[in-house]
């Protein structure tokens, strides 16, 4: 074997060794699924405890359901995920955060919505899962 040969071998392994790590954490199914239940299934979330401790920070009503900012903030302890889904979308889940020991369980972003919805949070902390929703009327299709 040329040491030209070997480099590149050990080159490729280095570069597509993070691309496989991510592709793992990537759910597939879930952020595919076309219902509600099917992608919190896919999330393997079995029982959902209602909380007031997950601020929701959205708009009573979007003008544009293209652009929704929603902002989430977790006051549960260890907190390890954070999802956001719109039940009225093609495509319920929008996103899911994970997050590291120590970092703040803090997210701000803007999703489209198909529709008027409730933006619902799923935190995970340690093996349960807790949610909290808010009711978004949207004046203008965003994902049409």
């Amino acid at each position: 074997m040329r040491r030209r040969d070997f480099l590149l071998g050990i080159l490729s392994v280095i570069v597509l060794a993070p691309v496989n790590a991510l592709a793992a954490l990537w759910n597939k199914s879930a952020f595919e699924s076309a219902q509600l239940a099917e992608a919190t299934k896919h999330l393997n979330i079995d029982v959902e405890i209602p909380s007031q401790d997950i601020e929701i920070i959205v708009p009573e009503r979007a003008e544009n359901g293209a652009i929704v900012q929603v902002e989430v903030r977790s006051n549960i302890a260890h907190t390890e995920a954070i999802a956001i889904l719109v039940e009225n979308n093609p495509t319920p889940l929008i996103a899911n955060f994970m997050f590291s020991n120590g970092a703040e369980p803090y997210v701000v972003t803007r999703i489209k919505m198909a529709e008027t919805s409730e933006v619902k949070v799923i935190v995970k902390a340690g093996h349960q899962y807790f949610t909290h929703a808010k009711n978004v009327v949207v004046l203008e299709n965003g994902c049409g």
